[in-house]
């Protein structure tokens, strides 16, 4: 079942490409001009929920670390472990269970993640030291780690071809409305029920994983491909994994997948975490105004990400992921250079639409890019191997401004981004509203 590579690439609306989607499906949501049906919403909506959980959790923790480390006489470097060993877990989870949905089914898997997720959340309320907590916090990331891939890919087979890209937008938009519910209610909640009490509340989205199961149907390209795969002999079935790298073709879109991811990642934590920071340190921001000037950013983050999938369904994929790694070399290099409270405000909002912006696509790319009987994994792999790389962009940004400036390590990221152009330039192809496998 491996894909066999065309002797030449095919033109930007043609249907399929036998290189990545081999013996596409015709009565799949996928291929069809009509309106989303109740299950692709339905679908969507358990998506967004999953994500949104990933946003939620990680940004809450944050806000709870000092509360945590005081009552747990924790270190600072213990306190740091637990975000950390978080993200580990994430990684691990992305793989593992980007393998198992592609076995076993996209909403089975996705609600074994958000249950896994929210036990070990709750059980972190109940945690007596640094050890145990470690232990929980490592294993609530690893359900929160397949949520996102698992979920752009049940999205990406349940929506028509032509909104393909808007429905995977959404669910990036999944994330921000996570950051701005913790940012919202953490402060609230924290000084009245306590830090266990926050994580106590992480075991609603178990809640969530019942509407998954019962609410949400496989789509009918998976159904249709795991009844091809009960058939085949043993020898015939694909390993997922084989099919990242099928061929010369593929595995150059794999490794360009994954700079991209990398890129976004590296950008984002690196510019998150610090920005407060910079806009503290440079400019003498109290930490209210300091926020509120971060929220600045993500708004156009949230702009950006809905703005992307609108324009990858019209022009296609590789002119939007262009204009917008363009655009973020652009605005981290102007906003590196920027003094007034006005103009920071402004141009942080604009660097936000590019920064961020590129996770509305990530989706539909990688769907389009790989067979059914691999794309959950592909998902989950490459965007998380763009995590873990993404991990070391709040130390590189933190070095360079030690040792030359905030402005000098902003430049650094602006710098990172042409490194994505390179990529999409000959790395990537075009497969805007090609029929699935």
């Amino acid at each position: 079942m491996s894909p066999a590579s065309p002797s030449s690439p095919p033109p930007d609306d043609a249907p399929a490409d036998t290189a990545f989607a081999p013996a596409a499906i015709a009565h799949t949501d996928g291929d069809s001009d009509a309106a989303p049906r109740g299950h692709a919403v339905r679908a969507l909506i358990a998506s967004v929920l999953g994500y949104a959980m990933d946003g939620f959790d990680l940004l809450m923790l944050g806000f709870m670390l000092p509360a945590i480390g005081a009552d747990l006489h924790l270190s600072g470097a213990q306190s740091g472990a637990l975000v950390t060993w978080t993200l580990v877990g994430a990684v691990v989870g992305g793989i593992v269970f980007g393998l198992l949905s592609d076995r076993f089914g996209r909403v089975r898997v996705l609600t074994w993640t958000i249950l896994l997720f929210a036990v070990f959340t709750g059980m972190c309320a109940l945690a007596r030291g640094y050890t145990d907590l470690l232990i929980y916090r490592t294993i609530a990331g690893i359900g929160l780690g397949g949520e996102f891939g698992i979920g752009m890919a049940l999205v990406a087979e349940a929506w028509p071809a032509r909104l393909r890209a808007r429905a995977s937008s959404y669910v990036g938009l999944g994330w921000q409305a996570g950051v701005l519910a913790a940012a919202l209610l953490t402060p609230l909640l924290l000084p009245v029920i306590g830090w266990r009490g926050m994580f106590a509340v992480g075991l609603l989205p178990a809640v969530a994983s019942f509407f998954v199961r019962r609410q949400v149907e496989e789509p009918e390209l998976f159904v249709a491909h795991r009844e091809r795969a009960a058939q085949a002999a043993p020898h015939d079935k694909p390993r997922a994994l084989r099919l990242l790298v099928a061929d010369a073709r593929t595995a150059r879109a794999s490794l360009g997948v994954a700079v991209l991811c990398s890129v976004q990642n590296f950008g984002y934590y690196g510019l998150m975490i610090w920005l407060p920071a910079y806009l503290s340190k440079s400019f003498g921001y109290s930490l209210t105004k300091s926020g509120l000037w971060t929220a600045a950013t993500v708004a156009g983050m949230a702009f950006g990400i809905w703005l992307f999938g609108v324009a990858a369904d019209r022009f296609g994929r590789r002119p939007a992921f262009l204009a917008y790694q363009a655009g973020a070399v652009v605005m981290v290099f102007v906003y590196a250079h920027l003094s007034t409270p006005f103009a920071l405000l402004i141009g942080g909002a604009a660097m936000g639409v590019f920064v961020n912006g590129m996770i509305g696509g990530y989706g539909a790319l990688i769907s389009e890019l790989y067979p059914t009987a691999a794309r959950a994994t592909a998902q989950n792999v490459l965007f998380n191997i763009g995590r873990a790389v993404g991990g070391f962009g709040p130390l590189a940004v933190g070095a360079m401004a030690a040792k030359y400036s905030f402005t000098a390590a902003l430049g650094m990221l602006a710098a990172i981004y042409v490194l994505d152009i390179l990529a999409t330039l000959f790395l990537i192809p075009e497969r805007r509203g090609a029929a699935l496998e």
